[in-house]
C-alpha cells in the first residue's frame, strides 16, 4: 500500500445508493472514515455495516462522516442500506478507480481460489484532507468501536 499517515487523501467523485455524486471535497473540515467492504449483503459486510449502524449515535456526535466503499451498483447499495437500516452513505466504485487509487484492490484467496476483490480496509481522514490512520485486515464486529475511540483521542 503507497498511501500513508500525513499524505493528502485520493479525491474522489462516486455515486451513492440514491444516485448521488459525493467528493471528497464536500467534506473538507470533517472527520471521515471511508471504509472499504468487498460485497453487500455478505456475512462480514454486514457484520461491519451494522456495527457501524449500531454505534452511529457515537460517530453523529462525533460529527464523523462515514462513507463505505464497494466495486457493487447503485442498486445493490440501495438495498442493502434498505434492508439493514444503514444510516450512513454507500459509495458505488463500479469503474474501480477509488479502490485502485487507495490501494484495496488486489488478488484475494478464498477456499483455494485465487480472484481480484477488495481487502476490507478503512482510512480515518482528517478534516484537511490527509489520511490520520490505516485500516488493514479490518475485524468487521470490531471495526466501529475501533475508530470511534480514536477519533476520540485524536479529537483532543
Amino acid at each position: 500500500m503507497t498511501l500513508q499517515p500525513g499524505k493528502k487523501a485520493p479525491s474522489f467523485s462516486l455515486a451513492d445508493q440514491d444516485g448521488k455524486i459525493h467528493t471528497l471535497k464536500e467534506y473538507a473540515g470533517s472527520w471521515v472514515l471511508l471504509y472499504f467492504y468487498p460485497k453487500d449483503d455478505t456475512p462480514g459486510c454486514t457484520t461491519e455495516a451494522c456495527s457501524i449502524r449500531d454505534n452511529w449515535a457515537g460517530f453523529h456526535a462525533l460529527k464523523a462522516v462515514v462513507l463505505g466503499v464497494s466495486v457493487d451498483s447503485v442498486k445493490s447499495h440501495k438495498k442493502f442500506v434498505e434492508k439493514y437500516s444503514l444510516p450512513f452513505t454507500l459509495l458505488a466504485d463500479e469503474e474501480k478507480k477509488m479502490v485502485e487509487d487507495y490501494g484495496v484492490w488486489g488478488k484475494k484467496k478464498f477456499m483455494g481460489r485465487e480472484y481480484m476483490g477488495i481487502a476490507r480496509t478503512s482510512f480515518l481522514i482528517d478534516p484537511e484532507g490527509k489520511i490520520a490512520k490505516i485500516y488493514e485486515n479490518v475485524k468487521p464486529k470490531d471495526h466501529a468501536a475501533e475508530v470511534m475511540a480514536d477519533l476520540k483521542e485524536l479529537m483532543k
